[in-house]
This record gives C-alpha cells, sequence and structure tokens, in this order.
C-alpha cells in the first residue's frame, strides 16, 4: 500500500510537472551547461527547480549542504538576495528558483555582474508551483558591492500565464 501511494505521488508531481508553463523548452543547448546546487537535503522546491534545470538540457551536481548560509557569504551572495538554494554557473551565482531562459541568457550576454537571483520563494517560479496560484516576480541581478537592477520581470496577464519582459526591450 505504501508503496502504490509513493507511486500516486510521483504520478502526481510528474503530472503537475508536465502541465507547467515553465517545461516548454525555449532554449537551445548545443551541449549540456554544468551547474551545481547547493541545497539543505530537506528541501523539495530544491528538488523540483533542479528536475527544471536538467529539463532543460542542464547537467546538474546535487551537492547537499547543512550550511547553506555559509556556502552563500563564501559566493558573495547579499542577505537581501537570499531564497532556498544557491547554484553556480560558469563563474556566475543563481541564487533561488530562477527560469532556465534567464540563466541561458545569463550565459549568451556575459554581464560583469556576480549572478542573478529570486529572492524569497515566490509562488508560481520554476519549482515552486501550488496550482493556479502565480505571484509576479523579477529575476534580479547582482554585482559583488550589492549594486541591483532587475534582469527580467515576470508578470502574469489576464489568463494567469507569465509575460516576461527583460532589460534587452
Amino acid at each position: 500500500m505504501k508503496t502504490l501511494l509513493f507511486l500516486l505521488i510521483c504520478l502526481l508531481n510528474t503530472t503537475a510537472y508536465a502541465d507547467s508553463e515553465w517545461s516548454e523548452s525555449t532554449i537551445n543547448l548545443d551541449k549540456p551547461v554544468d551547474i551545481k546546487v547547493y541545497r539543505n537535503p530537506n528541501c523539495q522546491c530544491c528538488h523540483k527547480w533542479i528536475s527544471h534545470l536538467e529539463h532543460h538540457g542542464f547537467n546538474v551536481t546535487d551537492q547537499l549542504t547543512h550550511n547553506l548560509d555559509a556556502v552563500k557569504e563564501k559566493l558573495g551572495v547579499p542577505h537581501a538576495m537570499h531564497s532556498c538554494h544557491t547554484a553556480v554557473i560558469e563563474g556566475y551565482v543563481i541564487e533561488g528558483h530562477v527560469p532556465a531562459a534567464d540563466i541561458m541568457r545569463l550565459l549568451t550576454q556575459k554581464p560583469t555582474i556576480t549572478g542573478l537571483a529570486v529572492p524569497q520563494m515566490p509562488v508560481g517560479t520554476p519549482g515552486m508551483e501550488m496550482g493556479p496560484r502565480k505571484d509576479n516576480f523579477a529575476v534580479i541581478e547582482f554585482t559583488p558591492n550589492q549594486q541591483y537592477s532587475i534582469f527580467t520581470t515576470y508578470q502574469l496577464d489576464e489568463n494567469q500565464h507569465y509575460q516576461a519582459s527583460t532589460t534587452e526591450e
């Protein structure tokens, strides 16, 4: 019975992810890009964000840690940008539930910044899907001297789908 319940929960989680607007691939990777994710072993939304990255072709190393604050401090993540997990990719820091498309845009543009963050844990971001509820959110770029600017904003339209606006537009 426990096995059946576990399989049913896994199926429901997979179905929910398959229906997510984040599952649509808008990224074309020539080859897998390596990203190392630091997270607490008990965090389930972090695991869902890792699945989001893998779905979009990233090669993820999942690094479990019980001292995530020390990792954030070492990597220069400002306290105001903290979220539940931290990642490193090609010298950039990724904090929180940043969509895969924004990470790829970062790697394409290669700006002189420390990294990108989605502070806190907005509902509806990749890995934080919770049914129909969604929050508007922004992906913030940050620098070593704690300068912040908006990289991408995600606003909900009348159909509750995200519309992205980037700093390029």
